[in-house]
């Protein structure tokens, strides 16, 4: 089959790579210019474990093309992705409006009977919107379906090539037929249902997550009242078959580009239907609190951060990435700066330019022992191995240091024993 997939975030550029690895022939849209031009020269413009090896490898078989132009990259194919972002509107709603500008500058260039997929994630309702901007514009005969993403972010490759199930969302059984032939290489589990259904399991499925993640966050702070650990709690309720050990990450709450986005949305279309009065316009809340309540404690625990040199490693929202976008460190750094601290940071793929702090008191370091020298406090944000495998015992200052490893990722006595003051997340 001949496909295009619009849009060059991770999501587009992995689907682009993935099926053309299968031997389809892809186009990847965009009309950035500049990220065409380094997509067609085989430069990812972000950070994605193995995605550099796969474009470069399906633009030597030509299979993979990029452009910028709809009518080459549309004019042809069977299958139609839209995977263009959908950001938040002021009111929490997702924005559709590239939703739509895609739709509408495809839609001329449709050949008879192609299928127009959305994989961008949206409220449902949306394809009885997009299809209005279509049938306004289009030539011929068209479908329209929506299926779906779940990768996750530093993984992104793996889990296409090996998702846990394909979700796709259609009414025609010739679009069925033919999306489920498109992914039958997956080997994955194939659920048909109608697109409303489709688009609201992708958003239960990341507020599920987001609310596991919420609630373990307040188990956490019930067992440092009583002195129980909630490692050893995770344990327990994980040999439940019922509930599962996976999943649970107690910290300073879920971030991202997806999790705060998706909930927000899912919220304030709760709201939009009238269904406010449920959890779901809860979780944001409590995430949005979490930082700062567990900064505060912290504050307590150290006598002020006013004066106190700061060590901040991991600065991106979760190991195998450089997206800060909802980080831990986007609150902690401003509020450690705000309350008279000097901050050293460091991670090992985020650049000092990506972070967004003019304050000649904030510096990124290199290394992680030059962001540790003369620190009185080292956060562990983020279980990057290159941190969590770091011998803090060599680094140790002759002065009373606090480490606080908020990932629960270190042996609480092992740190003891170097000298440290221990801080870790419900322990």
């Amino acid at each position: 089959m001949t496909l295009t997939v619009i849009g060059t975030g991770f999501v587009g550029v992995v689907t682009a790579g993935v099926f053309a690895s299968f031997g389809h022939t892809v186009y990847g849209l965009d009309v950035d210019e500049k990220k065409i031009s380094k997509l067609q020269k085989g430069k990812v413009p972000f950070f994605e474990p193995k995605l550099d090896d796969l474009v470069k490898e399906q633009l030597k078989t030509k299979r993979l093309r990029f452009t910028t132009s709809y009518s080459d990259a549309i004019s042809d194919s069977d299958v139609v992705f839209i995977s263009v972002g959908t950001p938040s509107a002021p009111d929490g709603q997702a924005d559709l409006k590239f939703v739509f500008a895609a739709a509408e500058s495809l839609a001329p260039h449709l050949k008879e009977h192609a299928i127009v997929v959305i994989k961008s994630t949206v409220p449902p309702g949306t394809n009885g919107k997009v299809k209005q901007k279509i049938d306004a514009l289009a030539k011929e005969k068209y479908y329209i379906a929506s299926v779906p993403e779940f990768l996750r972010e530093g993984s992104a490759v793996e889990d296409t090539f090996n998702p846990d199930r394909i979700v796709l969302g259609a009414k025609e059984q010739r679009v069925i037929s033919t999306l489920s032939e498109l992914h039958a290489p997956f080997h994955a589990p194939i659920i048909s249902m109608s697109p409303e259904s489709a688009q609201m399991t992708k958003y239960s499925a990341n507020s599920f997550l987001a609310t596991r993640i919420t609630f373990i966050n307040q188990i956490a702070d019930l067992c440092e009242k009583n002195g129980a650990d909630v490692m050893e709690v995770i344990k327990g309720i994980g040999g439940d078959d019922r509930i599962g050990s996976h999943y649970w990450y107690p910290g300073l709450g879920y971030g991202g580009s997806c999790f705060p986005k998706d909930v927000k949305e899912l919220a304030a279309y709760s709201r939009s239907v009238g269904e406010a009065n449920n959890l779901l316009n809860k979780i944001s809340e409590f995430n949005e609190h979490r930082v700062y309540h567990l900064l505060d404690s912290y504050e307590q625990m150290i006598g002020g951060w006013d004066g106190k040199t700061v060590a901040v490693l991991g600065l991106s929202f979760k190991p195998n990435t450089d997206d800060t976008r909802e980080a831990p460190s986007m609150k902690v750094i401003p509020h450690l700066l705000n309350k008279g601290a000097t901050v050293n940071g460091f991670d090992p793929m985020v650049a000092a330019e990506q972070l967004p702090i003019e304050d000649k008191r904030y510096v990124q370091r290199a290394t992680i022992e030059e962001a540790v020298k003369d620190a009185d406090v080292i956060f562990i944000l983020v279980e990057w191995p290159q941190i969590t495998q770091f011998d803090f015992s060599k680094t140790r200052e002759n002065k009373k240091q606090w480490l606080i490893d908020v990932r629960n990722q270190l042996a609480v006595h092992t740190v003891k024993d170097w000298g440290y003051e221990y801080r870790g997340v419900g322990r």
